[in-house]
């Protein structure tokens, strides 16, 4: 009756045992896991400080009207042209570099995943068989067969535990760099749609001065019949039919040019398009509107929505949490481990309760020594922290002197295009006093070739002047990030005015 509860009393001490060290064990993997997710060793990334001016000093002196309020994105629309939006459209969809981008993207999001799944266990089953012999003349006998086979079957299941935020910051670099490659490909479709738009503003301005060229070849060539006339009737000398013919030549020269500079144009749209066979048909850049010019005063915050700049801020999140990765090195890295399965000699007994096996381990490593490798890793990811801010601050600075720079090209080009197209109406004027006088025997030929000569050029400055306008433009939508917006202006965020860490 004695033996009988001290052995049950024995038996409850052992279970009080094992269930105190359960909860030991229990309250140690909660202790971890709680300072796991509070240790974060690094810079907590904060943007820097905005040094430029809050606003863009240039801009048109104009009234805010709803035309000048443009949206941000399509803004090659803008210059109502069918054909360029088809063209944009394809480069878009089908340029080369924008492929690469995406594949870049798809790249950068799998290795954001593969970094992500490290914070989750990794629990493999593996299974083994071996046969071995073992010596029957040792100091142990040998029970059962010999040589035997042998059967292990084992969950395997390993996590690290995140205990000075490695993991966590891993994660955040990852996170950011395929942020930054979205952004690359946003910079490679708005460096592609301007460059789109500039090829076809200067085929468009190919084509008209093509027709200007026509034009002013039929011009010379009523001219040449006149000189003509003249000289059968004893007025003129045959110079003036030379010179007559002379301008004829030039112009056929000319126009000649014209065809195949235009033919390079088309064929360089075509390699943006990746349509080989792009065909663009003639029409005159002066069809297109001029698109409206924002007003000064732009907050210079607008140039956020830039993708070049939020790359650079990306790939400085990266290089910040990079510091946290390499400083988490030279910390005990903590981890748990364990198994369970089975092990017999035959394998239908591996799933028997005598065949089980289990084993529960806790590892921790600690650099001891390793020759300052560990501190460089650190000094090599501040350096490298320090070129991703320099490189932001860089860029930042770019873009805001871009915008400065193509709001003044816009203004100038402007004011150009309206005194090219004043000087065009007085050479036009000149020209037609100039075939009077000449017609009525009042002057010579050589006054009718210079106010011809003046003419060509005044009509050809004109339309160079509006590819300048029009390209100008396309600059400035360019440098703003797409286009303008005061409502999405005042509603962009501040950065944070603090340095980073």
């Amino acid at each position: 009756m004695k033996a009988a509860s001290k052995s049950t009393l024995t038996a409850t001490q052992n279970s009080q045992r094992k269930m105190m060290q359960k909860m030991k064990f229990a309250f140690t993997l909660s202790a971890i896991s709680f300072l796991a997710g509070c240790q974060l060793l690094g810079p907590i990334f904060s943007r820097p400080i905005d040094t430029l001016p809050a606003q863009y000093p240039e801009g048109a002196a104009v009234e805010s009207t709803p035309e000048s309020q443009q949206a941000m994105g399509t803004w090659w629309t803008l210059f109502a042209d069918t054909q360029l939006n088809t063209l944009v459209e394809k480069a878009l969809a089908n340029n080369t570099n924008i492929q690469q981008a995406v594949a870049r993207i798809e790249e950068a999001d799998a290795q954001a995943k593969e970094v992500g799944a490290n914070i989750l266990p990794t629990v493999t089953l593996d299974g083994t068989k071996t046969r071995s012999r073992v010596t029957g003349a040792g100091a142990f006998p040998v029970f059962g067969p010999n040589p035997r086979d042998n059967y292990i079957v084992e969950l395997n299941a390993a996590i690290e535990l995140d205990f000075w935020g490695k993991l966590k910051r891993a994660n955040e670099a990852a996170r950011a760099n395929l942020l930054a490659t979205q952004y690359a490909k946003d910079t490679v479709k708005w460096s592609l749609s301007s460059l789109v738009a500039n090829h076809y503003l200067m085929l468009r301005s190919i084509q008209s001065q093509l027709i200007v060229n026509a034009n002013n070849l039929k011009t010379a060539q009523e001219s040449l019949a006149l000189a003509q006339r003249r000289v059968a009737g004893g007025v003129s000398s045959i110079l003036d039919v030379h010179q007559a013919e002379l301008v004829v030549v030039n112009l056929q020269s000319q126009a000649l040019e014209y065809q195949r500079l235009s033919a390079l144009s088309q064929h360089q749209l075509g390699l943006l398009t990746a349509d080989l066979t792009t065909k663009i048909a003639v029409a005159e850049v002066m069809s297109m509107p001029l698109p409206p010019v924002p007003p000064s005063g732009l907050p210079s915050q607008l140039m956020d929505a830039r993708p070049d700049i939020r790359q650079a801020e990306q790939q400085l999140v990266a290089a910040n949490a990079n510091i946290g990765i390499a400083k988490a090195a030279l910390y005990p890295s903590v981890s748990l481990s364990g198994a369970y399965g089975g092990e017999s000699l035959e394998l239908t007994d591996i799933t028997k309760s005598l065949a089980r096996i289990w084993t529960l381990g806790l590892d921790v490593s600690l650099p001891i020594f390793n020759g300052g490798r560990l501190n460089s890793r650190v000094d090599q990811a501040t350096a490298l922290q320090k070129q991703a801010l320099a490189n932001y601050i860089g860029v930042s600075q770019t873009a805001f002197t871009e915008v400065r720079d193509a709001f003044v090209s816009a203004r100038v080009n402007r004011e150009r295009e309206a005194i090219a197209q004043s000087k065009q109406t007085i050479t036009q004027k000149m020209l037609n006093i100039a075939q009077n006088r000449y017609k009525a025997g009042y002057s010579s030929y050589l006054e009718v070739l210079d106010a011809q000569r003046s003419h060509n050029e005044a009509t050809q400055a004109f339309v160079q002047s509006r590819q300048d306008s029009l390209t100008s433009t396309v600059s400035l939508f360019k440098a703003l990030g797409g286009g303008w917006s005061e409502t999405a202006s005042t509603q962009t965020s501040k950065p944070s005015a603090q340095p980073v860490k």
